[in-house]
C-alpha cells in the first residue's frame, strides 16, 4: 500500500514539475522557440511535366490564346470524417499550370474576374493613377475555352493481401488500387464548337505491411503496432490526369511534335471480353 503511495506522489510531482517548465514565464529563449522546419520547398511536378516543358523548344510562333473555365469535381466523393472533398478543388488551377508549363500558350483570366472588373471601374472613376487612356485600350479575346471535370473517383478497384498470426505475433501485407478520370474538352471561343476532347483515367496504387505483437498480462491486452503505410498521392494522381489531357490538347489537336513516351497508355482491359461478346452474338 506504502509503494502504491509513494509511486502516485512521484506521479503527481512529475506531472506538477512538466507543467511548470512548460507554462512559467521565462521558460523559453527570449527569441522566442526555433520552429520546426523539415522538408524543403520544391517544384509541384508530376512524372509527366516533363513532356510538357519539352513543348518549349517545339517550333511554332502562332501561340493560340486560351482561358480555362470551369474545370469541376464532380465525382460527388465526401470524405465523412472531416466533411470535406476527397479530391482537390482545384483542378481548374492544375490546367492553367499545365497550359503555362508548355511555353506554347497565351492565357487570358476569365475564370475570376472580380479583381478585373474592379480595377477598371476605378479606372473609369479616376480612382488609380493609371493614365486615362489605359481605360481605352481593349481587352485581348480568347481563341480557345477548356472546360471540364473530374468525372470519376472508384475506390477499390482491387484489394488483396496476406496475413499470418502465431500465438499474438504475426504480420500482413495489403495492396489497394484505386482510379480517377478526367473529361476535358477545348471549345472554339469564336464559333463554340467543340473541337476536341480528352478522356483519361489513372490507377493509384497503395501498399501497407503492417507487423502486430500481442500479449496478455493477467486480464490486460498489450498491442504493440509496427508497420508502414506508403501510397501514391491521391492529388498527385488528379494532377498526373490533368498533365496528360493538355498535352493531348497540345499535340493532338494543334500538331505540336510528341515523344511516345508521353503519350497516354491505350486501356485493352475489354478488348477480350468484346471479342467474346461478338462472338456470343455471331
Amino acid at each position: 500500500m506504502r509503494a502504491n503511495h509513494f509511486l502516485t506522489a512521484v506521479l503527481v510531482a512529475t506531472s506538477l514539475a512538466a507543467c511548470t517548465s512548460i507554462g512559467a514565464p521565462g521558460s523559453s529563449p527570449e527569441q522566442g522557440e526555433t520552429p520546426f522546419f523539415s522538408f524543403p520547398v520544391t517544384s509541384n511536378v508530376t512524372p509527366y511535366s516533363t513532356c510538357l516543358t519539352e513543348l518549349k523548344s517545339a517550333p511554332g510562333n502562332n501561340v493560340p490564346v486560351f482561358t480555362v473555365g470551369e474545370v469541376a469535381d464532380k465525382t460527388g466523393q465526401i470524405d465523412l470524417t472531416s466533411n470535406s472533398a476527397v479530391v482537390s478543388q482545384g483542378i481548374a488551377e492544375m490546367v492553367m499550370s499545365a497550359l503555362w508549363r508548355t511555353g506554347k500558350a497565351r492565357m487570358v483570366e476569365r475564370f475570376d474576374l472580380r479583381i478585373p472588373l474592379a480595377e477598371m471601374k476605378m479606372i473609369e472613376q479616376g480612382m488609380t493613377t493609371r493614365p486615362p487612356q489605359a481605360s481605352q485600350q481593349t481587352l485581348r479575346a480568347s481563341d480557345f475555352v477548356l472546360l471540364g471535370a473530374l468525372t470519376e473517383l472508384n475506390y477499390n478497384i482491387v484489394s488483396q493481401g496476406v496475413g499470418l498470426w502465431v500465438g499474438g505475433i504475426g504480420g500482413g501485407g495489403r495492396t489497394v488500387i484505386i482510379n480517377v478520370g478526367l473529361d476535358l474538352r477545348l471549345v472554339n471561343a469564336r464559333s463554340f464548337d467543340v473541337v476536341y476532347v480528352s478522356t483519361l483515367q489513372k490507377q493509384i496504387y497503395g501498399y501497407e505491411v503492417e507487423a502486430n505483437v500481442f500479449r496478455f498480462f493477467g486480464s490486460q491486452l498489450v498491442e504493440f503496432d509496427a508497420g508502414r503505410i506508403q501510397n501514391e498521392p491521391l492529388q498527385l494522381g488528379v494532377r498526373s490526369v490533368v498533365e496528360m489531357a493538355v498535352y493531348q490538347i497540345m499535340t493532338d489537336h494543334f500538331g505540336l511534335p510528341h515523344r511516345d513516351e508521353c503519350v497516354p497508355r491505350e486501356a485493352n482491359f475489354f478488348t477480350e471480353t468484346q471479342s467474346t461478346s461478338k462472338e456470343n452474338l455471331s
